[in-house]
């Protein structure tokens, strides 16, 4: 079965293009290193919760959007060695393809897929 990293992060709605920019010159990187997948995906509809939800658990501002996204790996092995090498290449170093976005408010994770249909 495939691995899976699954991040969420709240970015300001005035650098969405930036967004998509950043998104799109590391994207084919991940792919470089063994991704076989890169999904990025803009809240259209995402309600805030009373005890959890997307927003909350990025502290998202009223001038942001909750952006979900994950790539797929063919294992975890692959997974770890190409982050690896993608934290190594300097072509992902900040001042190369800074985010536009806190940093500090991203949830990320790495999943072991036990269903795919």
């Amino acid at each position: 079965m495939t691995y899976v990293d699954g991040f969420v992060a709240a970015v300001p709605t005035e650098n969405k293009q930036k967004y998509i920019k950043h998104a799109a010159l590391a994207a084919p990187l991940f792919k470089e290193f063994g991704a076989l997948q890169v999904v990025e995906c803009w809240g259209d509809d995402v309600p805030d919760g009373k005890l959890t939800s997307f927003p909350m658990a990025v502290k998202k501002e009223e001038h942001e959007a909750v952006v979900f996204s994950w790539v797929v790996w063919p294992s975890r092995d692959v997974r770890d060695e190409g982050w690896k090498k993608l934290m190594a290449d300097p072509r992902m170093a900040p001042d190369a393809n800074p985010m536009p976005f806190d940093g500090k408010r991203l949830i990320y994770g790495g999943f072991q897929t036990i269903l795919d249909v």
